[in-house]
Protein backbone atom coordinates (compact mmCIF):
# COMPACT_ATOMS: atom_id res chain seq x y z
CA UNK A 1 0.00 0.00 0.00
CA UNK A 2 1.32 3.56 -0.84
CA UNK A 3 0.58 6.34 1.58
CA UNK A 4 1.77 9.50 1.54
CA UNK A 5 3.74 11.22 4.61
CA UNK A 6 6.04 14.14 4.78
CA UNK A 7 9.76 15.34 6.02
CA UNK A 8 10.43 18.54 6.67
CA UNK A 9 13.37 19.16 5.34
CA UNK A 10 15.92 21.87 4.22
CA UNK A 11 12.92 23.62 4.67
CA UNK A 12 10.48 22.28 2.47
CA UNK A 13 7.41 20.27 2.93
CA UNK A 14 8.74 16.82 0.72
CA UNK A 15 8.55 13.29 0.88
CA UNK A 16 6.44 10.53 -0.22
CA UNK A 17 6.88 7.36 1.66
CA UNK A 18 6.20 3.14 0.53
CA UNK A 19 4.49 1.07 3.42
CA UNK A 20 3.12 -2.33 4.21
CA UNK A 21 1.31 -4.16 6.88
CA UNK A 22 3.04 -5.99 8.94
CA UNK A 23 0.68 -9.13 9.87
CA UNK A 24 2.14 -10.54 12.88
CA UNK A 25 1.76 -6.79 14.50
CA UNK A 26 -0.91 -5.22 12.75
CA UNK A 27 1.36 -2.19 12.40
CA UNK A 28 2.56 -0.08 9.13
CA UNK A 29 6.03 -0.26 8.26
CA UNK A 30 7.98 1.53 5.91
CA UNK A 31 9.23 0.25 2.87
CA UNK A 32 10.54 3.14 1.11
CA UNK A 33 11.58 6.35 1.21
CA UNK A 34 12.33 9.53 -0.42
CA UNK A 35 14.45 12.73 1.25
CA UNK A 36 16.00 15.93 -0.02
CA UNK A 37 19.92 16.33 -0.16
CA UNK A 38 20.89 20.07 -0.75
CA UNK A 39 23.30 21.59 -1.48
CA UNK A 40 25.77 23.95 0.80
CA UNK A 41 28.01 27.13 0.17
CA UNK A 42 30.26 28.61 2.06
CA UNK A 43 30.18 31.96 3.01
CA UNK A 44 33.53 32.02 4.25
CA UNK A 45 36.48 29.78 4.35
CA UNK A 46 39.91 29.69 6.30
CA UNK A 47 42.64 26.67 6.99
CA UNK A 48 43.84 27.64 10.12
CA UNK A 49 46.18 24.03 10.00
CA UNK A 50 47.76 20.91 8.51
CA UNK A 51 47.30 17.62 10.23
CA UNK A 52 49.68 15.08 10.05
CA UNK A 53 46.94 12.99 8.81
CA UNK A 54 47.41 15.18 6.04
CA UNK A 55 43.97 16.77 6.88
CA UNK A 56 43.54 20.45 6.87
CA UNK A 57 41.60 22.49 9.71
CA UNK A 58 38.93 24.58 9.10
CA UNK A 59 37.22 27.81 9.89
CA UNK A 60 34.06 28.14 7.82
CA UNK A 61 30.63 29.42 7.94
CA UNK A 62 28.62 26.81 5.39
CA UNK A 63 24.96 27.25 4.62
CA UNK A 64 22.55 25.38 2.88
CA UNK A 65 21.28 26.30 -0.30
CA UNK A 66 17.43 25.53 -2.30
CA UNK A 67 18.70 23.23 -4.86
CA UNK A 68 18.69 19.50 -4.10
CA UNK A 69 19.12 16.21 -5.08
CA UNK A 70 16.75 13.69 -4.07
CA UNK A 71 17.40 10.28 -2.81
CA UNK A 72 15.06 7.12 -2.80
CA UNK A 73 16.20 4.37 -0.43
CA UNK A 74 13.86 1.56 -1.46
CA UNK A 75 14.01 -1.49 1.15
CA UNK A 76 15.65 -5.01 -0.14
CA UNK A 77 16.17 -8.34 2.06
CA UNK A 78 19.74 -7.98 1.83
CA UNK A 79 23.00 -6.14 0.22
CA UNK A 80 23.53 -2.59 -0.60
CA UNK A 81 23.01 -1.47 -4.31
CA UNK A 82 23.42 1.98 -5.56
CA UNK A 83 21.90 3.81 -8.90
CA UNK A 84 22.26 7.59 -10.91
CA UNK A 85 22.08 8.07 -14.33
CA UNK A 86 24.17 10.67 -14.06
CA UNK A 87 27.33 10.24 -16.12
CA UNK A 88 29.57 11.52 -13.45
CA UNK A 89 28.49 9.48 -11.11
CA UNK A 90 29.68 6.03 -9.85
CA UNK A 91 27.30 3.50 -9.67
CA UNK A 92 27.48 1.06 -6.66
CA UNK A 93 30.62 0.81 -4.22
CA UNK A 94 32.34 3.37 -6.37
CA UNK A 95 29.79 5.77 -4.51
CA UNK A 96 29.76 7.75 -1.15
CA UNK A 97 26.54 6.83 -0.71
CA UNK A 98 27.37 2.87 -0.24
CA UNK A 99 29.76 3.94 2.20
CA UNK A 100 27.26 5.62 4.27
CA UNK A 101 24.80 2.56 4.28
CA UNK A 102 27.42 0.24 5.01
CA UNK A 103 28.39 2.80 7.78
CA UNK A 104 24.89 2.92 8.93
CA UNK A 105 24.53 -1.08 9.18
CA UNK A 106 27.66 -1.41 10.72
CA UNK A 107 26.68 1.05 13.63
CA UNK A 108 23.08 -0.28 13.75
CA UNK A 109 24.09 -4.02 13.45
CA UNK A 110 20.43 -4.21 11.32
CA UNK A 111 19.79 -7.27 8.98
CA UNK A 112 18.31 -5.59 6.33
CA UNK A 113 19.67 -3.82 2.61
CA UNK A 114 18.43 -0.75 0.52
CA UNK A 115 18.45 0.00 -2.86
CA UNK A 116 19.40 3.62 -3.22
CA UNK A 117 18.44 5.85 -6.53
CA UNK A 118 19.61 9.25 -6.72
CA UNK A 119 18.06 12.03 -8.69
CA UNK A 120 21.03 14.28 -9.38
CA UNK A 121 20.31 17.93 -9.58
CA UNK A 122 23.28 19.34 -7.72
CA UNK A 123 26.84 20.35 -10.43
CA UNK A 124 29.35 17.88 -9.55
CA UNK A 125 32.76 18.55 -8.81
CA UNK A 126 31.91 22.20 -7.48
CA UNK A 127 32.62 22.73 -4.38
CA UNK A 128 28.48 22.50 -3.05
CA UNK A 129 29.17 19.06 -1.17
CA UNK A 130 26.71 17.11 -3.75
CA UNK A 131 28.26 14.01 -2.93
CA UNK A 132 28.04 14.61 0.77
CA UNK A 133 24.59 15.90 0.88
CA UNK A 134 23.48 12.19 -0.69
CA UNK A 135 25.57 10.16 1.83
CA UNK A 136 23.88 12.49 4.69
CA UNK A 137 20.28 11.90 3.17
CA UNK A 138 21.05 8.15 2.85
CA UNK A 139 22.00 8.18 6.29
CA UNK A 140 19.00 10.37 7.77
CA UNK A 141 16.41 8.18 5.82
CA UNK A 142 17.99 5.02 6.53
CA UNK A 143 17.81 6.07 10.69
CA UNK A 144 13.85 6.82 9.69
CA UNK A 145 13.28 3.69 7.12
CA UNK A 146 14.56 0.91 9.66
CA UNK A 147 13.63 3.31 12.63
CA UNK A 148 16.58 3.05 14.29
CA UNK A 149 16.21 5.42 16.29
CA UNK A 150 19.56 7.17 16.12
CA UNK A 151 20.74 10.71 17.83
CA UNK A 152 21.98 13.35 15.19
CA UNK A 153 25.26 13.11 16.95
CA UNK A 154 25.08 9.01 16.72
CA UNK A 155 24.28 10.10 12.53
CA UNK A 156 27.05 12.69 12.21
CA UNK A 157 29.60 10.38 14.26
CA UNK A 158 28.79 7.97 11.07
CA UNK A 159 29.12 10.68 8.35
CA UNK A 160 32.52 11.27 9.47
CA UNK A 161 33.48 8.51 8.31
CA UNK A 162 32.41 8.90 4.81
CA UNK A 163 33.39 12.53 4.34
CA UNK A 164 34.46 15.74 6.61
CA UNK A 165 31.40 17.70 4.92
CA UNK A 166 28.58 15.03 6.05
CA UNK A 167 28.45 15.81 9.87
CA UNK A 168 27.30 19.28 8.31
CA UNK A 169 24.87 17.71 5.72
CA UNK A 170 23.05 15.97 8.47
CA UNK A 171 23.06 18.96 10.68
CA UNK A 172 22.47 21.53 7.49
CA UNK A 173 21.19 25.14 7.96
CA UNK A 174 23.82 27.53 9.30
CA UNK A 175 26.22 26.60 10.88
CA UNK A 176 30.34 27.17 11.97
CA UNK A 177 32.70 24.30 11.22
CA UNK A 178 35.68 23.96 12.67
CA UNK A 179 38.54 20.58 13.10
CA UNK A 180 38.46 18.95 9.39
CA UNK A 181 34.92 20.64 9.29
CA UNK A 182 33.67 17.81 12.13
CA UNK A 183 32.95 20.64 14.38
CA UNK A 184 30.26 22.33 13.96
CA UNK A 185 28.11 25.23 16.14
CA UNK A 186 24.75 26.20 14.68
CA UNK A 187 24.60 29.60 14.47
CA UNK A 188 20.90 32.01 13.89
CA UNK A 189 19.15 31.13 10.88
CA UNK A 190 20.03 33.20 7.72
CA UNK A 191 17.50 31.00 5.81
CA UNK A 192 15.76 33.68 2.89
CA UNK A 193 18.56 35.00 1.23
CA UNK A 194 18.46 35.26 -2.48
CA UNK A 195 21.32 33.90 -4.24
CA UNK A 196 23.03 34.04 -7.77
CA UNK A 197 24.90 30.90 -8.29
CA UNK A 198 27.02 30.23 -11.52
CA UNK A 199 28.93 26.73 -12.37
CA UNK A 200 31.74 26.62 -15.19
CA UNK A 201 32.38 23.79 -17.18
CA UNK A 202 35.12 22.09 -15.55
CA UNK A 203 35.93 20.23 -12.44
CA UNK A 204 38.31 21.15 -9.72
CA UNK A 205 39.01 18.02 -7.22
CA UNK A 206 38.61 18.85 -3.34
CA UNK A 207 42.33 16.89 -2.43
CA UNK A 208 43.69 18.80 -5.63
CA UNK A 209 42.85 22.54 -4.14
CA UNK A 210 43.65 21.46 -0.23
CA UNK A 211 47.12 19.61 -1.91
CA UNK A 212 48.54 22.93 -3.32
CA UNK A 213 47.05 25.60 -0.73
CA UNK A 214 49.98 27.72 0.56
CA UNK A 215 49.86 29.81 3.52
CA UNK A 216 51.01 33.05 2.87
CA UNK A 217 50.41 36.63 4.64
CA UNK A 218 49.45 38.00 1.11
CA UNK A 219 46.65 35.33 1.41
CA UNK A 220 43.16 37.55 2.36
CA UNK A 221 41.71 36.09 5.08
CA UNK A 222 38.22 36.27 6.37
CA UNK A 223 36.62 38.02 9.79
CA UNK A 224 34.53 35.06 10.61
CA UNK A 225 33.58 37.16 14.35
CA UNK A 226 32.69 40.00 11.94
CA UNK A 227 30.68 37.84 9.27
CA UNK A 228 28.90 35.95 12.31
CA UNK A 229 27.77 38.95 13.83
CA UNK A 230 26.18 40.50 10.51
CA UNK A 231 24.71 37.31 9.66
CA UNK A 232 23.07 37.61 13.12
CA UNK A 233 21.59 40.74 12.49
CA UNK A 234 20.60 40.21 8.79
CA UNK A 235 22.63 42.70 7.24
CA UNK A 236 23.14 41.04 3.83
CA UNK A 237 25.04 43.98 2.69
CA UNK A 238 27.81 43.71 5.26
CA UNK A 239 28.12 39.97 5.15
CA UNK A 240 28.01 39.61 1.42
CA UNK A 241 31.01 42.58 1.79
CA UNK A 242 33.34 40.41 3.92
CA UNK A 243 33.28 36.98 2.37
CA UNK A 244 36.39 35.41 1.81
CA UNK A 245 37.72 32.16 0.65
CA UNK A 246 41.23 31.62 0.67
CA UNK A 247 40.75 28.35 -1.90
CA UNK A 248 40.63 30.89 -4.38
CA UNK A 249 43.99 31.46 -4.20
CA UNK A 250 44.49 28.13 -5.52
CA UNK A 251 41.09 27.74 -7.84
CA UNK A 252 41.21 31.16 -9.34
CA UNK A 253 44.95 31.04 -10.03
CA UNK A 254 44.12 27.90 -12.18
CA UNK A 255 41.28 29.13 -13.51
CA UNK A 256 41.15 32.70 -14.34
CA UNK A 257 37.36 32.67 -15.57
CA UNK A 258 36.25 32.22 -11.60
CA UNK A 259 37.26 35.96 -11.01
CA UNK A 260 35.56 37.12 -13.81
CA UNK A 261 32.12 35.52 -12.77
CA UNK A 262 32.83 37.10 -9.27
CA UNK A 263 33.40 40.72 -11.46
CA UNK A 264 30.09 39.51 -13.61
CA UNK A 265 27.83 38.95 -10.47
CA UNK A 266 28.78 41.91 -8.44
CA UNK A 267 28.32 44.02 -11.58
CA UNK A 268 24.68 42.76 -11.57
CA UNK A 269 24.10 44.29 -8.44
CA UNK A 270 25.30 41.24 -5.71
CA UNK A 271 26.88 43.00 -2.07
CA UNK A 272 29.54 40.73 -2.66
CA UNK A 273 30.26 37.80 -4.13
CA UNK A 274 32.79 34.61 -3.52
CA UNK A 275 33.49 30.89 -4.86
CA UNK A 276 32.21 28.05 -2.71
CA UNK A 277 34.46 25.87 -1.33
CA UNK A 278 37.51 24.50 -3.30
CA UNK A 279 35.41 25.88 -6.27
CA UNK A 280 34.49 25.92 -9.16
CA UNK A 281 31.44 27.54 -8.21
CA UNK A 282 30.73 31.18 -7.36
CA UNK A 283 27.46 32.83 -5.90
CA UNK A 284 26.60 36.06 -5.03
CA UNK A 285 24.05 37.30 -2.26
CA UNK A 286 21.11 39.61 -3.07
CA UNK A 287 19.29 41.64 -0.71
CA UNK A 288 16.14 41.44 -2.74
CA UNK A 289 14.39 38.72 -4.51
CA UNK A 290 14.02 41.43 -7.58
CA UNK A 291 17.10 42.44 -7.75
CA UNK A 292 18.05 38.47 -7.80
CA UNK A 293 15.62 37.75 -10.19
CA UNK A 294 17.19 40.66 -12.74
CA UNK A 295 20.89 39.67 -12.17
CA UNK A 296 20.09 35.82 -12.88
CA UNK A 297 18.73 36.90 -15.97
CA UNK A 298 21.62 38.94 -16.90
CA UNK A 299 23.86 36.51 -16.03
CA UNK A 300 22.55 33.37 -17.29
CA UNK A 301 22.80 35.08 -20.49
CA UNK A 302 26.52 34.47 -20.17
CA UNK A 303 27.10 31.56 -18.30
CA UNK A 304 24.56 28.66 -18.87
CA UNK A 305 25.29 26.71 -15.84
CA UNK A 306 23.89 29.58 -13.72
CA UNK A 307 21.27 29.34 -10.80
CA UNK A 308 18.72 31.53 -9.08
CA UNK A 309 18.17 29.94 -5.37
CA UNK A 310 17.42 30.49 -1.84
CA UNK A 311 19.08 30.23 1.39
CA UNK A 312 17.38 27.46 3.74
CA UNK A 313 17.24 26.20 7.02
CA UNK A 314 17.99 22.05 7.61
CA UNK A 315 18.03 19.17 9.20
CA UNK A 316 14.38 16.76 9.25
CA UNK A 317 12.11 18.94 11.57
CA UNK A 318 9.07 16.61 10.90
CA UNK A 319 7.38 13.14 10.32
CA UNK A 320 4.17 12.30 10.11
CA UNK A 321 1.40 10.19 8.67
Amino acid sequence: MKIVCFLRTAGRVYVTARARKRKQEGVWCLEQITIAAPAKINLSLDITGKLENGYHTLDTIMQTISIEDKITLTKTGRGISVSCGHPQVPDGDGNICYKAAKAFFEKTAIDGGVLITIEKNIPVGAGLAGGSSDAAAVIKGLNLLYGAGLTQKEMCEIGLKCGADVPFCITAGTCRAMGIGEKLTVLPSFAGVYIVLVVPDFLVSTAWAYKNYVADDNIEKPCTEEIIKYMGSRDIKNTAERMVNVLESVTAKQHPVIREIKNEIIKSGACGSVMSGSGPSVFGLFESEREARTAYSAIREKYNRSYLALTVDGGIKQWQN
